[in-house]
């Protein structure tokens, strides 16, 4: 009798459950995916849970307003909401956002981790990051007087400096190559009566016209400084241009007065034909005539600029964030990147974090024209910064502003801005050096490219200007590269790959550049004195002028027998009848007297045997190139065109 088998009981074991083979997981899969909604569930029961653990040990929940740019790193969107930068990176992970702390995300993705984090979102347009950077605008209550800031113009060599000098009592001119002042020097004084006045130096050769236009529109007042031997010259009038275009009040210094023979009466009358009235011919210019060497009449041109600054009422805020103008920078070896600034508003302190053009930095040291340390630097003051994070270019704005996460991101922002316009410029122009290079191959067009790296960047600038005038119709000159500092291999590369010269400007090249520069055959030029600059490129352009071609008669040939040849074509059977006539030299086809072809001689053979030249007498065949056209009787005239440089 068979034993009846007992049913097993239902299991009681729970660790199989939920579990699915294969095949019910095709079959049900649509009803076990998890939807959108539910996954928020999850997050928004986790964001419960830590919420709970929060209060229970005591902590606060801060919600935060955290703004979000078009594209921010990891770090810095934790920063912003007070997280750890690891906790961002694992719910970047969980949203399937492989990024680590120094990546950029986009906006989508970083208001998303917002909300994880349980924080509001204000959404910004990426150029928002200057928004409210400068300060609101200064009530009456606030301002206090200021030192008036002057800018000194004129013409090259007609005593700027040396009135400066002469005010400072420094020799600031033993210190210039060829006693030309090559950089802006901005220093202030303290006159006799006590108050102070700030002085800005431009050069005067018209190389550095957009540095006095800087100049002018920093300053309060501009002296202009007119020989009183030389008169009205050409940078004179161009002062005068960028004082009026800046708006800005005028004091005449005639200087040179003592000076034997001198009329100033010619200087005031030259004066009148450019729109500037002396007070001495009614006007309502102040002028003074004065002598640096000498020193005759320096305190009635103090007393000139003091009355200017009573009228003017100049006043600034000095109890805000500091704002100005970057005068002049430049790299230093052993301080790093080193800038020029007058404060205009407010007082830069030690420490700030400042904003400078595209770049950056903490002040840690301020010093001023005597080179003096410095704690703070009120408005009116031309101090020395240390400590940014690169060369800001002259005539930028610098900003002191209230954290580094904010420095950090408007010098971002502008170093994106630039390097986006340097592609677009590069990209436009990609073709076109190509094309360049194939016309001037071709003769087409000649061009002379350089590349200019100088000390400061005042320098470069005025280099470039100095070679933007140079060229002709037929020659240009072109700038590829200015910048500040020494030359690198990078500039060696640029100036190989563009045929280009360097024009070095009191800088050197690295030992590893001029090595290379050697090897590729890169011509350096270094210099000190930017008439030399002008000069030097002017006689480079004038040797690479389209030479002059000249045409030089090597023989004649007469056509005996036309033979047929497969392969090559009509061969003429020749004698030369006068000089001789050479395989690869132009040719002319002469028939009754008249030129009917020109071009090249393509087969000379002498018998069966290919020859360079056949001499006068000798018999020989020809044939041209690309031509069939011959007959017996015709003349063959054979030159060679020469190649003279253009005087």
């Amino acid at each position: 009798m068979p034993v009846p088998v007992k049913k097993a009981a239902p299991s009681t074991d729970r660790r199989r459950e939920g579990r699915i083979d294969v095949q019910a997981a095709i079959e049900g899969e649509d009803e076990r995916s998890r939807s959108i909604a539910s996954l928020r569930r999850a997050r928004d029961r986790e964001r419960r849970q830590q919420e709970l653990q929060r209060l229970r040990s005591g902590a606060e929940r801060v919600v935060r307003d955290v703004v979000v740019p078009e594209a921010i790193t990891v770090q810095e969107l934790a920063n912003r909401m007070a997280a750890r930068g690891g906790e961002v990176v694992k719910a970047l992970f969980r949203m399937g956002v492989m990024a680590t702390l120094t990546q950029s995300i986009d906006a989508d993705t970083a208001e998303l981790v917002v909300q994880e984090f349980g924080h509001r979102v204000k959404r910004v347009s990426e150029s928002d990051v200057e928004i409210g950077l400068e300060g609101a605008e200064d009530t009456d209550t606030d301002l206090a007087a200021r030192p008036p800031v002057v800018t000194i113009m004129g013409h090259v060599d007609h005593g700027k400096t040396s009135l400066l000098d002469a005010l400072r009592k420094t020799d600031v001119v033993a210190h210039e190559a060829g006693g030309i002042t090559q950089h802006i020097g901005a220093y202030q004084i303290t006159v006799p009566d006590g108050s102070k006045v700030t002085f800005i130096d431009t050069p005067g050769h018209e190389a550095f016209t957009a540095m006095r236009a800087r100049g002018a529109g920093v300053t309060d007042m501009v002296v202009l400084v007119v020989a009183a031997d030389d008169g009205v010259m050409p940078q004179t009038v161009e002062a005068i241009r960028h004082a009026k275009a800046a708006g800005v009040p005028l004091i005449v210094a005639v200087n040179k007065i003592d000076k034997p023979g001198v009329k100033p009466e010619r200087v005031k009358q030259e004066l009148l034909q450019h729109e500037i009235v002396v007070e001495s011919l009614g006007g309502d210019t102040q002028e003074i005539e004065v002598s640096a060497t000498q020193r005759i009449n320096l305190d009635k041109l103090l007393e000139a600029i003091s009355l200017q600054a009573e009228v003017l009422d100049l006043k600034a805020n000095p109890n805000r964030a500091a704002e100005g103008t970057v005068i002049e920078s430049k790299l230093d070896r052993g301080r790093g990147p080193v800038a020029t600034v007058l404060v205009q508003k407010g007082t830069l302190k030690q420490g700030d974090i400042v904003v400078a053009g595209a770049e950056w930095g903490r002040v840690r040291a301020m010093l001023d024209d005597k080179g003096r340390q410095l704690k703070d630097a009120p408005p009116s003051l031309p101090v020395e910064i240390l400590g940014l994070s690169g060369v800001p270019s002259a005539g930028d704005n610098f900003i002191a502003v209230e954290n580094e996460a904010r420095a950090r991101e408007v010098s971002e922002f502008r170093q994106r801005r630039a390097r986006d316009k340097a592609a677009a410029a590069a990209g436009a122009g990609r073709g076109n050096l190509t094309d360049m290079l194939a016309r001037i191959q071709a003769g087409e067009q000649k061009e002379v490219a350089v590349v200019v790296k100088a000390d400061v960047q005042g320098s470069a600038e005025a280099i470039g200007v100095t070679l933007g005038k140079l060229g002709n119709d037929e020659v240009k000159v072109r700038v590829l590269h200015s910048a500040v500092g020494q030359i690198t291999e990078s500039d060696i590369q640029l100036a190989k790959a563009s045929d280009a010269v360097i024009v070095a400007f009191n800088v050197r090249a690295t030992s590893q550049a001029r090595d290379l520069a050697a090897k590729e055959g890169v011509d350096i030029r270094y210099y000190s004195i930017i008439y030399e600059v002008a000069d030097d490129i002017e006689k480079l352009y004038k040797g690479k002028l389209a030479p002059v071609q000249r045409e030089k008669f090597l023989g004649y040939a007469q056509i005996l027998q036309v033979f047929e040849v497969k392969k090559i074509g009509k061969v003429a059977g020749c004698r030369v009848t006068e000089g001789v006539v050479k395989r690869g030299a132009g040719v002319r086809l002469l028939r009754d007297g008249v030129v009917i072809h020109q071009g090249d001689l393509s087969t000379l053979k002498r018998f069966k045997d290919d020859v360079r030249e056949v001499g006068n007498g000798l018999e020989c065949g020809m044939s041209f190139a690309n031509y069939d056209d011959i007959r017996v009787g015709d003349q063959i005239e054979c030159y060679e065109v020469e190649t003279v440089a253009a005087a």
